[in-house]
């Protein structure tokens, strides 16, 4: 399993009102690193003709982080079976290495040739295991 992290330190855009780090902002997160992810490990051939698209998100929130915490981010592809790709994205306190939220996201492979799911290539699946 091919393993990418991500540093990033919260902003004061990043907060709610109760000055914690807001929801939306770790489903943000979640998508950044998967399309980083992507945009590293793929050729840009295959960036070119394939593209993916979210299915389905679930996020586990364990605890708060703040104005100035260092959040380390790490993603992996835990399947891929047809069309389909399972990935898992952690966050930690970089300081702690407290879990503050985890992430499953169900993703489809698209063409964009035909702009409709197609089967992931021996190709693409070896870029993540």
């Amino acid at each position: 399993m091919h393993t990418f992290t991500k540093t990033i330190t919260v902003t004061k855009d990043d907060l709610d009102e109760l000055n914690h780090v807001n929801n939306v902002r770790y489903v943000q997160w979640v998508n950044d690193i998967a399309k980083a992810h992507w945009l590293q490990s793929a050729s840009t051939t295959i960036v070119a003709n394939y593209f993916w698209v979210l299915v389905s998100h679930t996020i586990q929130y364990k605890r708060a982080a703040v104005l100035n915490d260092k959040i380390l981010i790490k993603t992996y592809v835990v399947s891929s079976n047809g069309a389909t790709s399972t990935r898992l994205v952690e966050m930690y306190n970089k300081t702690s290495n407290r879990l503050l939220a985890t992430s499953e996201t169900n993703w489809c492979f698209m063409s964009s040739q035909t702009q409709k799911p197609t089967r992931i290539t021996e190709e693409v699946k070896a870029l993540f295991s």
